[in-house]
């Protein structure tokens, strides 16, 4: 199971401390086996139910969230130096777990639709993805990211780390979410 994850998500490798890269394929790991999800359908459950069809796959949008918020991080660090500090660790771990309360929140339905289970309507991802990640021994800083990723978050004050993934996971969401809204700039008065 660990080749293929790192094989799925090379971006766990970029982790050097081996702990933390070790609870972050744990908690990759649990999710799989609690859920029921696999890595070949996480490639096919589209990362969001908000838009219809989704052209983006769960997996696809975890990496470009980890990458977008790596690179930035690269360019704070090359600008601002140690001025604005931050831990690159931390923000790969965190960026790779932001969505992983989603295999918890999403299932896939009968017709093969990806759907809400009756607890992701309860409990969001940012909520269940802190639960595992706590569950799995990953710091403090981690489960912030996770908690904090999404609106959920915006009532507290987040880390650089944080603030990065939030902004690089609405980033994507955004861009994604344009693409399915077609709107004619034409319009009639009855």
């Amino acid at each position: 199971m660990r080749d293929r994850l790192l094989e799925t998500l090379p971006e766990i490798e970029l982790i050097e401390d081996a702990s933390l890269r070790d609870k972050t394929l744990l908690a990759w790991e649990t999710a799989l086996r609690e859920s029921g999800w696999t890595l070949e359908t996480l490639h096919r459950m589209p990362f969001t139910l908000l838009v219809n069809p989704c052209p983006v796959s769960f997996i696809e949008h975890v990496r470009a969230v980890t990458l977008t918020a790596i690179r930035a991080s690269e360019t704070f660090s090359e600008i601002y130096g140690d001025r604005v500090p931050l831990n690159r660790d931390t923000l790969i771990s965190g960026g790779l777990l932001h969505d992983i309360g989603k295999l918890s929140e999403y299932e896939m339905g009968d017709d093969g639709t990806t759907i809400q289970t009756s607890s992701g309507k309860l409990l969001r991802h940012p909520f269940t993805g802190l639960e595992l990640a706590a569950r799995c021994g990953l710091p403090a800083e981690v489960q912030h990211i996770i908690a904090t990723h999404a609106g959920e978050g915006d009532k507290v004050k987040r880390t650089t780390e944080a603030t990065l993934v939030n902004h690089a996971d609405f980033m994507s969401f955004h861009s994604i979410l344009r693409m399915s809204q077609h709107r004619e700039l034409a319009a009639r008065m009855e």
